[in-house]
């Protein structure tokens, strides 16, 4: 074009410059074409992006004691009626909401089989627990998504019972822990790691008695996961039972572990929340580090074999915030009672909850904790003030 306005005569040069006028009037609109389409183009490649998740100001973990939901073992008649369809009704409406819901799984989930041999040779009267594994849907649609299996039932049926007992739930995609086979498992809620963790002084179960073994467990944890829980089943069983004696028990010639020294041991190794069960009664709460300890939920819905007479029947529910490190923020027992024949009902005079408060008072006074009437859980405002 430099040289047409050179060589050009002066007379076309207004000829020669609407020409070029018009040249670039035309290119413009191709130019902005092309950098459209490769806009596009550059679009259709780039991956879809997913919604980052909304993640809470605070979490809620609910938690119950154990599960059993009849035994199979003679015969069917230890079986509910019902199938166990029902079984978890009355506290439904109470479990919706919660991130993760957690139970003691006290039996296996086994169609057929016999008993371990030990376990019908032991000096004690055996109690064995077979739940059908069809019952395990019953569990997955009350909600729960997490369960312990470090307990004295999970081999009642020996290698068989517990390879049918997870299998069944890794089938239904529910968290399980405590086997040695399975100590810990991660799993993630709306965006926030939970790591999970379980004990007990039974055979082939995590070790409760190894303070340091535990502490290493749930140290790797905390590395990985936002909120440790853990559970541990443990202490002596039955009304006696009832208070953390803040030393070893023992239980028919067994070592059942020193509770309060595993609990303190296992948040200072990073746990968030501490489950115990074990006794079948209720026992204390208590806050340490701004953590919360229940040492015993008791039993929450078990079906004959097990006793459920007097404070065997207080089955309370408890709720509790955290925020995403763990700390606690509050919590609170909805309380409900068993009978053997009318299974799992709300109690309105909120009995587990006052038991619990006048256990946690008894044992640890001081502890950090107010529970109301109603089965609400606080720090008090002099404790908060002094953290």
């Amino acid at each position: 074009m430099k040289g047409l306005f050179f060589y050009t005569k002066p007379y076309l040069l207004p000829v020669v410059t609407c020409l070029v006028t018009v040249i670039q009037a035309c290119q413009a609109p191709l130019q902005k074409h092309i950098v459209v389409k490769q806009e596009k183009v550059a679009l259709q490649k780039a991956a879809p992006q997913r919604p980052a998740p909304i993640i809470p100001d605070s979490l809620c973990i609910a938690a119950v004691g154990d599960i059993m939901l009849g035994t199979s073992y003679p015969n069917n008649a230890t079986l509910p009626p019902d199938s166990a369809i029902n079984s978890f009704n009355a506290v439904k409406p109470d479990l919706q909401g919660a991130d993760v819901i957690f139970g003691n799984l006290e039996g296996s989930l086994l169609d057929s089989g016999a008993p371990a041999h030990y376990k019908l040779h032991q000096k004690s009267k055996a109690f064995l627990f077979r739940m059908p594994t069809k019952y395990a849907s019953v569990l997955k649609s009350a909600g729960f998504n997490v369960l312990s299996l470090a307990n004295n039932h999970i081999s009642d049926f020996d290698i068989k019972g517990r390879n049918s007992t997870t299998k069944t739930l890794d089938s239904l995609g529910i968290n399980y822990a405590g086997l040695l086979i399975k100590p810990s498992t991660v799993f993630e809620v709306n965006g926030i790691k939970y790591g999970f963790c379980s004990f007990a002084p039974n055979a082939n179960t995590v070790p409760i008695l190894d303070l340091k073994g535990a502490a290493s467990i749930i140290g790797d944890l905390k590395q990985r996961c936002d909120v440790v829980i853990v559970s541990f089943h443990g202490g002596g069983e039955g009304v006696n039972y009832e208070h953390v004696p803040r030393k070893m028990e023992s239980y028919i010639n067994e070592k059942r572990g020193d509770v309060y020294a595993f609990a303190h041991n296992a948040i200072d190794a990073g746990a968030d929340l501490i489950f115990g069960n074990g006794p079948h009664v209720n026992r204390a709460m208590e806050v340490y580090k701004n953590r919360l300890i229940a040492y015993s939920l008791g039993n929450f819905c078990t079906y004959r074999s097990v006793s459920v007479a007097g404070v065997c029947g207080l089955a309370p529910l408890l709720k509790v915030y955290v925020n995403k490190r763990g700390e606690f923020l509050k919590g609170n027992i909805i309380s409900f009672r068993q009978t053997h024949d009318g299974g799992l009902m709300r109690d309105t005079s909120n009995s587990a909850a006052t038991r619990i408060r006048a256990l946690s008072e008894k044992d640890f006074a001081g502890g950090g904790l107010n529970i109301s009437d109603s089965g609400e859980i606080v720090i008090p405002q002099e404790e908060l003030s002094s953290n």
